[in-house]
């Protein structure tokens, strides 16, 4: 069945709203009155481009991460005001601190900061902690490991830091490096303890924190969603792992390797995707909701299109003033 136009938010431009800054996956609005308004779109983004709209991404997403910020709220405020849409939401506009935290609880990863990649090129100092030699790929580490990186300017990448680095180039302070790691091992605590219950292992994560207008620590963006974390299911993990096999995990690379496959995703141009492969991804990221959740994932209604629907939700911001 074909993707109709329909069915997917691609962007949600609206030229009457302030402050219009376009992520890979989000587009933001910042309000004179010093709210920001997030609207996660369908865009599926991998080798600097946009690959395709899958369709119930950014509502997944933005469910997935509303209710990861409610189980977690005694842990870290976070910057959610509202929801007015199933893809929007409405956060405090915070001063976002230069430093990425991802915690990871197991030897995994594909990218070059990875901590797999990392060790399998003979690496065994990485992020200020010291690996043993001997581990197997996606094996659970001793204790979870928070591996800090710089937030690169668009089209640079980020760069792996040590408390130290963190430290001596002022990019924060001894207490807001000490709150934001305290803060970031016990979310990841309480993410991994809520996605055991769901026969889920919770293998490693990213956090984003700012500071807002009160000074306040708080979380930005999103947490625990699949796009921001690798979840593994439980129950064939050490099967898995002793026959020296990946864990089962939500694969929403899919596309991604498909399109690999295919091309040099950096400078070819890229074959048009299928949409029954458009599809397993869709399904495979309402699976994610409503494993790592819980709950049922509840489609959105086919009239009117998405795209409709969310302009006619932002709608309600024009004129927003400085309160």
């Amino acid at each position: 069945m074909a993707v109709s136009a329909h069915q997917v938010l691609g962007d949600a431009i609206d030229p009457r709203l302030p402050g219009l800054y376009r992520g890979k996956v989000r587009d933001n609005y910042d309000l004179p009155d010093g709210r920001r308004i997030l609207v996660t779109s369908d865009r599926l983004s991998a080798f600097d481009r946009v690959l395709c709209c899958i369709p119930f991404k950014g509502q997944v997403l933005n469910s997935v991460a509303r209710w990861a910020f409610e189980q977690t709220a005694d842990l870290c405020p976070n910057h959610v005001l509202d929801y007015p849409d199933p893809n929007i939401v409405v956060g405090r506009r915070l001063e976002i601190l230069p430093v990425e935290i991802v915690v990871r609880g197991y030897l995994a990863g594909a990218t070059s900061t990875s901590i797999l990649t990392l060790y399998r090129a003979g690496h065994r100092e990485m992020y200020g902690h010291r690996l043993p030699d001997g581990l197997a790929d996606h094996q659970a580490l001793e204790t979870p490991i928070i591996t800090p990186t710089s937030k690169a300017a668009d089209g640079a990448h980020d760069e792996p830091l040590t408390e130290g680095d963190i430290l001596a180039r002022g990019l924060l302070s001894q207490a807001q490096w000490r709150q934001m790691s305290e803060t970031a091992l016990a979310l990841f605590a309480r993410g991994q303890a809520l996605a055991a219950e769901r026969g889920l292992i919770l293998a490693d994560t990213k956090y984003e924190f700012g500071i807002d207008a009160a000074g306040t620590l708080r979380l930005a963006d999103e947490i625990h969603t699949p796009d921001s974390s690798r979840y593994w299911r439980a129950d064939t993990y050490s099967q898995r792992l002793a026959a020296g096999e990946p864990p089962d995990s939500f694969d929403k690379d899919v596309v991604r390797a498909w399109v690999a496959a295919r091309c040099d995703p950096y400078k070819d141009e890229v074959p048009e995707i299928p949409p029954e492969l458009i599809w397993k991804t869709a399904l495979t990221y309402v699976e994610a909701h409503e494993r790592i959740t819980g709950r049922a994932f509840e489609p959105p209604a086919p009239a009117p299109p998405v795209r409709e629907r969310v302009l006619a939700a932002l709608g309600d911001f024009h004129g927003a003033r400085t309160a």
